[in-house]
């Protein structure tokens, strides 16, 4: 319970006296006022004086109080001022140089994006605030809303990043497009593995698939690289029929399963002990290596099936027309031979 003191400011400047004074008439009552110190030894206390408790503890007391003004006039303190009693938290704080007052909830078994938005949706449609009154979402909520903004930026900059780099390698803007486009597929294991594991989407998610994406993204470019280097290979040989297109995708898929399967071994190696140990911070780790773990599993599968697809598709018209030319040249070829026979 609360002591209220409402000054009646007119009444207080009747008497000559201001806000400030009957504050500090107040205040020394009922805290007391430093009046001095006392040196014992090395230790030094206050000296405040103030009025007893049974005073102090007594709201008719407390409106007897005297005032003595500086024209000498002698008044009561409920001359000057309204004191009652009213109820109210133990504690009062403030944010922002504003009273507020926090309700904690502690979510389990669901994502906190989607219950804060489920909270926030109930607020708005069964509460009415009075006016000057607002809501804040704070906690991990805040800091949640905090790294997604960041992501929103930093996640969107990576892949500029990533492709203009493919664009650099390759000096083809429809071969970097086609590594960018596969980049999904890769982390399908990841998502699965965060789904089986019960892990909700969060911030060391996040920064699991980004870090598999940097891993599938190796995965395309030397990909890629084999299936060009078999496809030029033949085309420096004459070579570029539809069925040799076949030839050279087939080689250069097989020549990376090898390499394809060490380096995910070494990935898992390193990874599951992360993914499955326990300790401080380890919660976090886990998040961080799932996806890892998952899309190390779908990456070198996917990166071998789709990758070859769409380069087939890209080189297929080409190839296709270099049949039909070799088809012509033969057909012609046949001919004078048929006509030097007759």
């Amino acid at each position: 319970r609360y002591v209220d003191v409402d000054i009646k400011r007119d009444a207080a400047a009747r008497y000559g006296l201001n806000i400030n004074d009957v504050q500090l008439i107040i205040s020394s009552a009922v805290g007391g006022i430093k009046i001095g110190e006392t040196v014992e030894g090395l230790e030094r206390f206050p000296i405040n004086v103030r009025y007893p408790r049974e005073i102090r503890d007594s709201l008719a007391s407390l409106r007897t109080l005297p005032i003595v003004t500086i024209r000498g006039q002698q008044l009561l303190l409920s001359d000057v001022a309204n004191i009652s009693v009213s109820d109210g938290p133990p504690m009062v704080r403030s944010e922002n140089s504003r009273l507020a007052g926090f309700v904690y909830v502690d979510i389990r078994d669901r994502d906190l994006g989607s219950a804060v938005a489920e909270m926030q949706q109930t607020v708005a449609e069964h509460i009415d605030l009075p006016t000057g009154y607002s809501i804040t979402w704070s906690g991990q909520f805040e800091y949640l809303e905090r790294a997604t903004a960041k992501l929103k930026l930093v996640v969107p900059f990576t892949l500029l990043i990533i492709f203009v780099l493919f664009y650099l390698t390759f000096k083809n803007f429809g071969e970097a497009l086609l590594l960018m486009v596969t980049l999904p597929f890769s982390l399908v294991g990841g998502i699965w593995l965060l789904y089986l594991l019960g892990h909700n989407l969060s911030v060391a998610s996040v920064v699991g698939f980004i870090a598999l994406a940097g891993v599938a993204a190796e995965f395309g470019v030397i990909m890629l690289l084999y299936l060009k280097q078999a496809w030029q290979k033949r085309l420096d040989e004459q070579k570029g029929t539809e069925a040799d297109l076949l030839d050279a995708i087939g080689e250069g898929a097989v020549l990376r399963v090898r390499p394809k399967a060490m380096t995910a071994t070494v990935i898992l190696a390193g990874l599951l002990p992360i993914m499955f140990g326990s300790g401080t911070g380890s919660e976090v780790m886990q998040r961080i290596a799932a996806p890892m773990v998952g899309g190390m599993v779908t990456a070198p599968l996917l990166s071998m099936l789709v990758i070859p697809v769409i380069y087939l598709l890209i080189h297929k018209t080409r190839a296709q027309r270099q049949t039909k030319n070799n088809q012509f040249n033969h057909k012609e070829i046949t001919s004078d031979e048929s006509r030097r026979v007759i």
